[in-house]
């Protein structure tokens, strides 16, 4: 009786080990010649609170979603100290801040903030007061060695001063839904499941007719949380292709494209510098999926293309830095389209008055977005950055056009 039981179990597991297969095949992991360690790591939760200076009448908060607030402290009479601490370290120098002061009397008043020890300044503030956001003027902004002290005025009505615009998982979740509206024929709105605090991980899943067979183009934002720039050229490209043009037409007539919106959501409604709530970077998570974003994208991913027998056909990864730059692998020769890269940057180059494409090019050797569609899928991968300081007309130019000129490539491949 005891044999019978044991060999009915494993009839069991072997059925179950069989029907989990895909599960297994979902998380296949892919290797990079420099492994990075993306095991979960400690962070320092900033405390949400109101400071003030009570006898200057001054007040500061990080009370809101996508604030970076550590600390403030009075100077002098006209100055406070702006405390900012990444969630963790060692960490890449994007020593991001997003707060709100105000004060019971109108007055002009200056901020100097304070970093870490081998951290310094990256972001002209820019500031938000009666839902208008603005660059600070030059006139108002002052740097000495290292140290950046900038003047605002202050009144009785909070003005938000931050690194970039704020754009929270609430602020993404409006801009998406209000693009898919009308279009739930060519745009479904799906979950990939759910970040460690719970906050959703979104695709949009956008194909029209019967979705079977189609090659898919992956477009990535937001792994990084203040990389703001590079999200706008992500919105632009997005709401372009699915603009339902004549070209946009022709081109879902044949591909299908997977778009994840918010890849961190945790780390940019906690004001990160750069990490998850796992205190880690998950764009080098890209090989053994140790962080559940991105173990649950690349399991949605593997599904869909398991389920309709597809491929992917070109990843796009959308961030931002100094300046403007696409990274992208030197493997082309064999891969989903070897001269996709080449066509598409000269067409910009076309296409967009006085632009010259910035090129890095090199294979990944750390687990990134862009070696994870190059080795995992043999497909075209590319790193998209947009610059700290470009204009927004110029972002939504190059979004543009880029999405453009994409299209108008993949209809004729």
């Amino acid at each position: 009786m005891k044999y019978k039981f044991i060999q009915t179990a494993l009839i069991f597991i072997s059925f179950t080990c069989v029907f989990l297969l895909g599960s297994c095949r979902n998380t296949k992991k892919v290797v990079f010649k420099t492994p990075v360690n993306t095991k979960t790591k400690p962070i320092d939760v900033q405390i949400k609170q109101i400071y003030s200076i009570d006898d200057l009448g001054v007040y500061a908060s990080n009370k809101f979603d996508g604030a970076r607030l550590n600390g403030f402290e009075k100077k002098n009479d006209s100055t406070a100290i702006v405390i900012i601490n990444p969630e963790n370290q060692p960490i890449n120098k994007s020593a991001y801040y997003s707060f709100k002061a105000w004060s019971d009397l109108s007055k002009p008043f200056y901020f100097t903030f304070k970093y870490p020890k081998g951290h310094e300044h990256r972001y002209v503030p820019k500031l938000k007061l009666n839902d208008e956001w603005s660059v600070i003027d030059s006139t108002d902004y002052f740097k000495q060695d290292s140290i950046v002290t900038i003047r605002v005025n202050l009144s009785k009505d909070p003005i938000t001063i931050s690194a970039q615009e704020i754009q929270s998982t609430k602020h993404v979740s409006d801009w998406y839904q209000k693009i898919a509206k009308g279009k739930e024929d060519l745009i479904r709105i799906k979950s990939a499941g759910k970040s460690p605090l719970g906050r959703n991980l979104p695709v949009l899943d956008i194909y029209k007719g019967d979705s079977k067979g189609k090659d898919i183009v992956v477009l990535l934002t937001r792994q990084h949380p203040p990389e703001v720039t590079g999200y706008y050229a992500y919105q632009y490209f997005l709401e372009t292709i699915i603009e339902g043009s004549e070209l946009s037409k022709q081109f879902f007539e044949k591909y299908r494209v997977l778009a994840f919106p918010m890849m961190n959501p945790d780390g940019v409604d906690m004001g990160h510098w750069r990490h998850n709530s796992g205190g880690v970077d998950t764009n080098r998570d890209w090989s053994m999926y140790h962080q559940p974003e991105i173990k649950q994208v690349v399991k949605f991913i593997s599904k869909t293309l398991r389920k309709d027998k597809t491929r992917i056909l070109l990843g796009i990864d959308f961030h931002s830095t100094w300046h403007d730059v696409f990274y992208t692998n030197k493997i082309r020769e064999g891969t989903t389209m070897p001269n996709f890269i080449n066509d598409w940057f000269t067409r910009l180059e076309e296409n967009i008055p006085n632009y010259e494409v910035n090129e890095a090019s090199g294979n990944s050797t750390k687990p990134v977005s862009k070696g994870w569609f190059l080795y995992g899928h043999n497909a075209v991968g590319i790193t998209y950055e947009i610059g700290d300081q470009t204009p927004k007309d110029q972002i939504k130019l190059i979004g543009k056009t880029s999405a453009e000129e994409m299209m108008k490539i993949l209809c004729n491949h």
